[in-house]
């Protein structure tokens, strides 16, 4: 008997990443990680994601959460996938231009989340932030996709961004226009876990 593959996978990130709007649950993490199931390619994954949290929220807490989960198992990663909340201004402030976190503080965050992950001997994959119902803040959430992309590329680490797909996307678009304004349902969660399907499944089909 062939013994299966321990792949275990951290989800860490923001209220996208907790699936915060989808009636039945799964959001865009538990659709793909259904799908890597169905592809033949199983693994055990922890959701890490809380809602309103930044990148340096996000930044303070992976490490102790991330650890036990990835104590063993012979194949260990981490997605990150952050960044909308950063760009939200907040009159309470004191960051560059009234938002939550500066861009180069998102970005050192960033960069500093990559070097924890490398540091342990694990495998990173960064999905970008989505766009949601605010022209205004959709371009900072654009400005700072295109940053993290740079980051990544300069890093060699695969990065996925959704940004410009789900701009384009009329299911993303009604659903977030019609519930929260950030947030979509279920067939949204859908739509993103497609963009980010390809590069997941790229990235998970090679073991470490």
């Amino acid at each position: 008997m062939t013994s299966m593959r321990d792949l275990r996978v951290c989800f860490v990130g923001d209220s996208f990443v907790a699936g915060v709007g989808d009636p039945e649950h799964r959001g865009w993490v538990g659709r793909l990680c259904a799908r890597s199931a169905d592809a033949g390619r199983p693994l055990t994954a922890y959701n890490l994601g809380v809602r309103r949290e930044t990148s340096a929220d996000v930044l303070a807490r992976w490490h102790a959460e991330c650890s036990p989960r990835l104590a063993l198992g012979e194949d260990r990663r981490v997605v990150i996938s952050l960044g909308v909340n950063d760009t939200t201004v907040d009159d309470t402030s004191v960051e560059f231009g009234g938002v939550r976190v500066a861009p180069d503080s998102s970005v050192a965050a960033l960069s500093a989340l990559l070097d924890g992950v490398a540091g342990e001997g694990w495998s990173a994959l960064v999905v970008g932030p989505p766009p949601i119902a605010d022209a205004d803040q959709n371009r900072r959430i654009g400005a700072l996709d295109l940053r993290f992309a740079e980051l990544c590329a300069a890093r060699d680490a695969p990065y996925v961004s959704v940004f410009g797909s789900l701009a384009e996307c009329p299911v993303w678009c009604r659903e977030v226009a019609t519930g929260d304004g950030a947030h979509p349902g279920a067939a949204g969660y859908q739509r993103l876990a497609d963009v980010v399907w390809p590069a997941w499944s790229a990235w998970t089909e090679t073991h470490r």
